[in-house]
């Protein structure tokens, strides 16, 4: 019998709704049984990609007999963390601070019913003893044993905790002339003690492309080349990763796109699974560094991984799925390894013969008896080996890989979330403006404005967000990320094509971040003040796999608020700069979000207006302007007919004559009339 999981849309609960735990959704129905009948709660969070989340399911949920135990002792409740990310990281951080280690997923811990606050927990356990770990129906057992003879020990473990975790983001807010660049330069040197000079990346295995770090260091030398002292070790570092990857087994070389993380140091090996919240800003990072190096190898990943998102991972009603799991057929990494006899058996001699040491083909298995593509000798180097053209080998490699990746696709394929998310959504919407400004690709344009109307339509109703929708239900009240991360992708979509409901759009989320988020003290809640009330209100500063929340407002509350003349955004802004700088301070890199907040708070963007009815010249214009990287630059290229534009905008009128409006925070030069005169007052 399905348990009371079967009228969910999650796709990660679902794959449990037929489990013999009785499980339940987080939800009053749980929480008031877990009351009544004094049971306490284990907690189990996860997501459908998620490897070791199948692990435990499968040798513990769909076993009977740990099941019996399981439903004889807790209420039993299973989160998506990805449709509540507001009760992952309230009890990600409850696990930290009792267990003193990261968590990760799965993630288990035991809940008192009055409260629902962890008393024990961690994260896999299996079902029999190994690892170091108990079996984990004798550690049930133990929890319920404790439970009921340590109360009070319980109950003073419980205040210390939620007294703990309601004052972790109180800080008294910083003055404002206390801001300076100072954690700009930290986080860089930071950065580069960290960095993997041999492979790339930051730390050790396993490795994750972290895009903000990338980011940063990017932004990093790009100020210092304006200042006259080019930083070229902060380009190097981040342009060796971005190479790195992309040669890497973590990118899919077939079929576009990256996955997770990598298991090793070299990004050879991943962890299977792609997200949809990856691929977003690294598609975003690597059409950057193309606009600033000109490389092909960029513009290619750009390319591929755009046409997978658009492939496989945009909806029919517009919207992008949430991730591809890691296995198929019940084996991590199936669909995407080879052995040398199927690629030989799919490709000609010729063609062979250099895709085997191009891609690994020809060196020992990489993954379990399998070959999992890499790339690993320069087409230069098979040209010269094998006295070929280097353009023919280029044509034997773009052959060869066609016909893989089509023999790939018969392949039964990993399952795929198909829930969507508005915030994972924003990423990617903001990564093909940002690709489509730089290539200028129309693709990228049609493909994001199709994923904003989807959800405008669709998840916006009565002036606030819904979360999530799936299979033509859209439901949880959206959290902060999904707010500001929407406002800062339709900032980038106007400045690849203008529409003027679409900035209408993103001042309607900015205020309603305003009017619901906003912590008195500066900088916002995750939640909404109408939020169900939970054990912490968290108020993210540091990024993790994701910016922060407060990163990103931050950032879109200055920029709209410079283009618009609004100080109430700009206000804002600096509030949440104030109230974050003591982390700021004590550990710049794992604040690089915030960062980028800093240093367009301490040197305002240039903001470029182009207006003009002659519609030929306004896209030369915008074409010079916007493609070059330039990250402190926005350039809204705005088209005559649009009427009604709110505050500042409404002050620069488009006639006959093709005009530039150039401000850098507050201070404007006068109207421009040629794009040479642009170039010079921006300093191209």
């Amino acid at each position: 019998m399905p348990n009371h999981l079967k009228d969910e849309t999650s796709p990660y609960l679902l794959q449990h709704v037929d489990n013999p735990v009785d499980w339940y959704p987080w939800g009053p129905e749980a929480l008031d049984k877990a009351r009544r009948e004094n049971k306490p709660i284990l907690l189990s969070i996860g997501y459908s990609a998620c490897h070791w989340c199948h692990v435990m399911a499968h040798e513990s949920f769909e076993d009977p007999d740990t099941a019996a135990v399981l439903n004889e002792l807790f209420v039993n409740i299973k989160v998506d963390r990805e449709e509540r990310p507001d009760l992952d990281k309230i009890y990600q951080t409850a696990h930290s601070l009792l267990t003193r280690r990261t968590g990760g997923w799965p993630l288990t811990l035991f809940l008192t019913p009055e409260g629902q606050i962890p008393f024990f927990g961690g994260t896999y356990f299996p079902k029999e003893p190994r690892h170091g770990l108990p079996a984990f129906t004798d550690l049930c057992r133990r929890v319920v044993a404790f439970y009921r003879d340590n109360h009070d020990d319980i109950e003073r473990q419980n205040a210390s905790l939620t007294d703990f975790m309601a004052n972790m983001n109180r800080a008294d807010p910083a003055p404002a002339d206390s801001l300076d660049a100072l954690p700009l330069d930290v986080a860089r040197q930071q950065l580069e003690k960290q960095f993997d000079a041999t492979w790339g990346g930051f730390g050790g295995a396993p490795k994750f492309p972290h895009p903000t770090s990338i980011e940063r260091l990017l932004r990093h030398w790009a100020a210092s080349r304006a200042s006259g002292r080019e930083d070229g070790r902060a380009k190097h570092m981040a342009l060796f990763t971005l190479d790195r990857m992309a040669l890497g087994g973590v990118y899919d070389q077939l079929g576009g796109g990256f996955c997770r993380y990598s298991v090793d140091e070299q990004w050879m090996i991943p962890h299977f699974e792609k997200m949809l919240y990856d691929n977003g800003p690294l598609m975003a990072l690597y059409a950057e560094a193309f606009a600033a190096t000109g490389q092909p190898l960029y513009r290619r990943i750009v390319e591929e991984t755009a046409d997978w998102t658009v492939r496989e991972m945009q909806a029919p009603e517009g919207g992008y799925y949430s991730s591809l799991d890691a296995d198929s057929e019940d084996e991590e990494g199936r669909f995407y390894v080879w052995t040398p006899d199927e690629v030989k058996a799919l490709l000609d001699d010729d063609e062979y013969a250099v895709f085997a040491p191009r891609f690994g083909l020809d060196r020992p298995a990489n993954f379990e008896g399998h070959w999992h593509l890499h790339l690993y000798r320069s087409t230069g180097d098979i040209a010269a080996a094998q006295g070929l053209d280097a353009a023919e080998v280029e044509r034997r490699i773009d052959s060869a890989r066609r016909k893989l990746f089509e023999a790939r696709e018969q392949r039964v394929r990993p399952g795929r979330d198909d829930k969507i998310l508005v915030s994972w959504n924003a990423l990617m919407i903001r990564g093909l403006a940002i690709a489509g400004r730089h290539l200028g690709d129309p693709r990228f344009a049609d493909s994001a404005t199709r994923a904003l109307d989807f959800i405008r339509a669709t998840l916006w109703r009565n002036g606030r967000l819904l979360a999530t929708y799936k299979d033509g239900h859209a439901h949880l009240d959206a959290y902060l990320d999904d707010y500001v991360f929407l406002a800062d992708a339709i900032l980038e979509l106007l400045q690849l094509r203008w529409r003027s409901e679409d900035l209408d759009f993103a001042i309607e989320l900015v205020e309603a971040v305003l009017a619901h988020f906003a912590d008195p003290a500066g900088g916002f809640f995750f939640t909404a003040d109408d939020h169900e009330s939970l054990i912490q209100r968290p108020k993210p500063l540091g990024d993790d796999s994701l910016p922060a929340g407060n990163a990103v407002a931050a950032k879109v509350l200055g920029r709209l608020g410079h283009l618009l003349g609004e100080t109430r955004y700009l206000d804002a802004a600096e509030a949440t700069l104030r109230a974050a700088w003591q982390p700021l301070q004590e550990a710049p890199w794992g604040h690089t979000g915030l960062l980028v907040a800093l240093e367009e708070y301490l040197q305002p963007p240039d903001l470029v207006v182009l207006r003009g009815r002659d519609e030929t010249e306004l896209a030369a214009w915008q074409t010079q302007l916007a493609r070059d990287y330039a990250p402190r630059r926005l350039c809204f290229t705005i088209p005559a007919d649009a009427g009604d534009l709110p505050g500042l905008l409404a002050e620069r009128p488009a006639d006959d004559t093709t005009t530039a409006w150039v401000c850098s925070g507050t201070s404007c030069q006068p109207p421009l009339t040629s794009v040479e005169a642009v170039k010079a007052a921006i300093g191209s």
